[in-house]
């Protein structure tokens, strides 16, 4: 498929950027150059994602990745998870979302620190809080206190969280899916969250971990 055509772009000790060109096709057809930029330092993991549109009309934009996080346990069971997020996006039997609702009273309210258990997660979470930089953050933090952060910058107003209950029995529940997105689920069909990006037009996102 088109994500096999990746290219190494630059490669240095600590830094790596890869790109992809989008051709024209059913469903999406714009052309739009992708390059992701891994940088790692002082300060943790850092992702750029630039995109640039070199169609001549607008074409729509959003993008996400997916890591995992954990720490020195053997599931995400005894892992505490910390998210300060006002809504979650409830979905249908096909994962498509219904709407919003706010976590206060429910079993996703994970604004304070709280033990993740035998819980199963696959939604996405909104209203993000952030801090003095504007980057919102989810944190896992074991016993012992080991603990990951993984934070996003202003253009993700979504972070999905995933428990991994439906991967092959010896992925399941190793790792906690902290998923930057900078739309909704569904959003080339609802539009939420969507970027319109005019002919010649760039975007850069940033998201990143950091292991305390």
């Amino acid at each position: 498929g088109r994500w096999s055509n990746w290219r190494l772009h630059e490669q240095e000790d600590n830094r790596l950027v890869v790109g992809l060109r989008i051709a024209p096709q059913t469903g999406y057809p714009f052309l739009v150059d992708v390059a992701v930029e891994y940088r790692l330092d002082d300060e943790g993991l850092t992702t750029r994602t630039t995109a640039h549109n070199l169609g001549e009309s607008a074409c729509p934009w959003a993008c996400g990745q997916h890591p995992y996080l954990r720490c020195d346990t053997g599931t995400i069971d005894e892992l505490e998870l910390e998210l300060k997020a006002e809504q979650w996006l409830p979905t249908d039997e096909e994962q498509i979302p219904t709407g919003t609702e706010p976590v206060s009273g429910s079993d996703l309210d994970f604004r304070n620190w709280r033990r993740l258990g035998d819980q199963k997660i696959d939604y996405a979470f909104t209203g993000l809080a952030r801090d003095h930089a504007g980057r919102a953050w989810a944190r896992v933090r074991s016993k012992a206190g080991r603990e990951v952060g993984l934070w996003v910058d202003e253009h993700f107003p979504y972070i999905e969280i995933y428990t991994g209950d439906t991967l092959a029995p010896h992925r399941r529940r190793q790792g906690l899916g902290v998923e930057p997105m900078t739309a909704a689920p569904n959003g080339f069909q609802t539009g939420e969250g969507l970027v319109r990006l005019e002919p010649g037009e760039s975007i850069t996102t940033s998201w990143g971990v950091i292991i305390a």
